[in-house]
């Protein structure tokens, strides 16, 4: 699936079953709940804390929750993610190719 074909997918989801897209602000604040239950995920799998009985254990379920959300912002706002993503690379590219590279810090 691209990047295009998730927008649309989630944009028809929505019109089927979801009567309607909540507020930006709504799922602003529901992108930063699913970031959080991620990195609470990530806290427990790769750095010092530790699982709590029952809890989820699986990153995937909470990267998809958090692609969904950022989906429904972008169809929201109309921001085509895979123009908004090229035109990041193409950034990044220009400003950091040769920084981490030559950053000391990552060398192995």
């Amino acid at each position: 699936m691209t990047i295009k074909e998730a927008q649309e997918a989630v944009d028809q989801w929505i019109k089927e079953y979801g009567v309607r897209y909540f507020n930006e602000l709504t799922n602003m604040a529901i992108l930063t709940e699913e970031v959080g239950e991620l990195a609470r995920i990530m806290s427990r799998k790769y750095g010092e804390q530790s699982f709590k009985p029952g809890e989820p254990t699986n990153p995937a379920d909470e990267m998809a929750d958090v692609l969904w959300v950022l989906l429904c912002l972008a169809n929201q706002t109309g921001v085509d993610l895979t123009e908004a993503l090229e035109r990041n690379i193409q950034k990044k590219t220009k400003r950091d190719k040769t920084r981490h590279l030559n950053n000391e810090k990552l060398k192995p």
